[in-house]
């Protein structure tokens, strides 16, 4: 018979029987997840490092990294490199039935959105880019790099592309707090019409990795976003790269819409 000193080395080894390392770390997954239900433990409050959670329990860091695994994998709980893992807020949801910017909609539910502006320039369009808002190749572009905030986690890195006419007039705007579509729409008068989207998953680079607070090559989500305005004018054309940990898209669609249906059927968006 294995005894107790000699399975938990085995586990820390990493050669103990499937058994036993489940039976830990669920068990300290279910004890840390009570705290949390419980409100002992609050949003965006720190866990206990690894160290004191292997002290406190008497299992192996291996175990330690399998429990908070699987609360980060139920959205309880979210890492940030270097810094250690938090309890997450409940989940927050943005309908896309209707095109609003993301500090716009999380506003109106109560949670606080501010953003990093990590760069703003002049720069001669990209091919894509000059295709996507039909300009010549190599034509101006404002080009805005921005990470998004939402209740003071980071959830996303996006890169907007605007044609200088517009552009250079949103360098002098509140770019820290608010939405780039409010500022076209309110200050620069240019209602908007509709947006392409396209979403795939991928994993994030290594410059981007830190700002988002996450490990090189952790999922995202990353997003292609080109805006018209209300007369069908390209203006703005986005990349935008979420925490695959706290973000997702909900849609619903009529089969029997058809195209139509397809395009304005109720879709929700949900950081987490």
């Amino acid at each position: 018979m294995t005894s107790s000193k000699g399975q938990q080395r085995d586990e820390v080894e990493g050669t103990a029987p499937a058994r036993a390392p489940v039976a830990l770390y669920a068990a300290i997954r279910d004890a840390l997840m009570r705290e949390i239900t419980s409100g002992r433990l609050k949003p965006h409050d720190r866990l206990p490092s690894e160290a004191e959670l292997m002290r406190r329990f008497g299992v192996s860091r291996i175990t330690v990294r399998q429990a908070l695994g699987a609360l980060a994998a139920d959205g309880l709980i979210f890492a940030l490199q270097g810094k250690g893992s938090f309890v997450s807020l409940p989940k927050a949801a943005q309908t896309l039935s209707r095109l609003e910017g993301f500090a716009e909609a999380m506003g109106a539910a109560g949670h606080e959105v501010w953003n990093d502006v990590v760069g703003l320039g002049e720069i001669p369009a990209p091919r894509e880019v000059a295709e996507r808002l039909r300009l010549k190749r190599g034509a101006a572009v404002i080009e805005i790099r921005r990470v998004r905030h939402l209740d003071r986690a980071p959830i996303s890195y996006e890169v907007t592309y605007l044609p200088t006419v517009i552009g250079a007039r949103l360098a002098s705007a509140d770019l820290a707090r608010r939405d780039i579509f409010t500022i076209l729409e309110n200050d620069l008068g240019r209602p908007l019409g509709r947006a392409d989207l396209t979403v795939e998953a991928a994993l994030v680079s290594e410059d981007i990795a830190p700002l988002l607070g996450i490990a090189p090559n952790a999922p995202v989500l990353r997003i292609e976003r080109l805006t018209h305005d209300a007369e069908g004018v390209p203006i703005d054309f986005e990349y935008l790269v979420y925490r695959g940990d706290t973000f997702r898209y909900r849609l619903t669609v009529d089969r029997n819409a058809g195209e139509i249906g397809s395009r304005t059927g109720s879709s929700r968006r949900e950081p987490v």
